[in-house]
């Protein structure tokens, strides 16, 4: 019952931070996965293998759309009747929704190896490049039901009080991943193949840890007797589609930038690509931890009705996410030459195409994180509609819109003023939503 003692308490900036420090934590060393894969994978074999490691990203990001919406969306549901005082209830349908995480995770396994092959055809790839997506990709999916949990198990630890151990798990997965890549890859020779079983026992410490602290009665939230109600799938996917939607047009979003930079700098400019996404990825986790900490607040005083709670939270995190946004401007445009040359050596005509990309894509991190949060925000006040415009039209339509016109007028600077001036665009619908919503919700 920690936790429900910790919904009770006043709202403070101190109070805040309890929760999202350690998520915050938590998404920072997640996104270490995917990023410190790529340090191996560039320095110990090359930047043909990190390129391959971004062509196989939309499948990569497929796998997280799905258990993302299962996740934000279950949870917003789930701690929802938690704080309508429907505790039993709240656990047969958290049981039934990780049943079926794991069955979507079978299913998404099998089809993946069922049209591998075809993947990577028509792209114009070299013969090595198109190894190494083989490759990678047949290691990556043996661990797509951990994965799933994974991502589930992250976010019901925060919401039942276990946030710190939620971090640890983080951490020891993002170690294990650390030392794996370097041995499984510089030790044991095995590769790009190596790089990504790594990522997948990383990923698997959270899930094994879940199996065994969801089994325990004494937790807020644990293991029942599944209840079969087909209504609070539906609820889990409409709430969190827009989390969903993001990870899949990220996806999409991420093949336009190969096919582009294929046709104006080679496979050179997607070592380019792959190196910014992971900065601002490495910068976008910060507000993605702030969101996911606060978001089972947000639901519980949505359920609870404590609009005075509700209003104060809104307002401490706009401030909150507001000082994130200009620290993390500011360092990325500082750092960008160190920030670069982990990945590659300033010899390498990569270099000198991610230097530039960077410091123009840093503009985009004055505005991600209010889209992040205003995104989350809807989705724990189970307004899976609003959000889902939000993340659809800030990750799809605004980018298709840049990425179509930019490139087509600047070249190759064009590319890289898209994603700013998609989240530029993004932040003034969240801007319009947020006011349109605000007498509603009432925060």
């Amino acid at each position: 019952m920690e936790k429900e003692n910790a919904y009770s308490k006043p709202v403070t900036l101190k109070n805040i931070l309890a929760f999202a420090i350690p998520t915050i934590a938590m998404s920072v060393f997640m996104s270490f996965y995917t990023m410190v894969d790529g340090l191996f994978v560039s320095n110990l074999i090359g930047t043909s293998a990190l390129s391959a490691i971004n062509l196989t990203a939309p499948v990569v990001q497929l796998v997280t759309a799905v258990s993302t919406m299962l996740a934000t969306g279950g949870s917003a549901a789930i701690m929802k009747k938690m704080g309508e005082q429907k505790p039993e209830e709240a656990r047969e349908d958290f049981t039934f929704l990780i049943l079926v995480n794991a069955a979507v995770g079978l299913a998404m396994c099998a089809a993946g190896y069922a049209v591998m092959d075809r993947l990577f055809q028509g792209m114009g790839l070299s013969a090595d490049v198109a190894a190494y997506c083989q490759e990678y990709l047949s290691r990556y999916l043996l661990f797509t039901v951990p994965i799933l949990l994974m991502n589930n198990f992250t976010l019901y630890m925060i919401a039942s009080g276990k946030a710190t151990l939620s971090l640890i798990c983080s951490v020891g997965g993002g170690v294990l991943n650390m030392v794996l890549d370097y041995v499984l890859i510089a030790v044991f020779d095995m590769g790009i193949g190596g790089a990504a079983i790594a990522t997948g026992l990383g990923y698997s410490v959270t899930a094994a840890a879940g199996l065994v602290v969801f089994s325990r009665r004494e937790n807020l939230l644990h293991f029942t007797k599944p209840a079969f109600r087909p209504q609070v799938l539906g609820s889990a996917a409409a709430n969190g589609c827009s989390e969903m939607a993001t990870a899949l047009v990220t996806g999409i979003i991420t093949l336009m930038f190969n096919w582009t930079m294929l046709r104006y700098v080679g496979e050179g400019g997607i070592a380019a690509v792959t190196i910014i996404m992971y900065v601002l990825m490495f910068a976008s986790s910060l507000y993605t931890g702030y969101s996911y900490g606060v978001a089972p607040m947000i639901s519980y005083y949505y359920g609870e009705k404590n609009q005075e709670k509700l209003k104060k939270l809104v307002a401490v995190s706009l401030k909150v996410i507001a000082v994130i946004s200009l620290v993390t401007a500011a360092m990325s445009y500082a750092a960008t030459g160190p920030l670069v040359s982990v990945f590659a050596r300033p010899d390498n005509p990569v270099y000198g195409l991610a230097f530039t990309g960077n410091r123009i894509c840093t503009i985009a991190l004055l505005f991600i994180g209010f889209n992040i949060f205003a995104s989350g925000m809807f989705t724990a006040l189970s307004n899976g509609v609003v959000s889902a415009v939000l993340a659809f039209s800030r990750s799809f339509v605004f980018m298709l819109i840049t990425m179509l016109v930019l490139p087509a007028v600047f070249g190759v600077t064009g590319i890289w003023l898209a994603t700013p001036a998609a989240e530029l665009m993004a932040l003034a619908l969240s801007a319009a939503l947020f006011g349109k919503y605000r007498k509603r919700y009432q925060y």
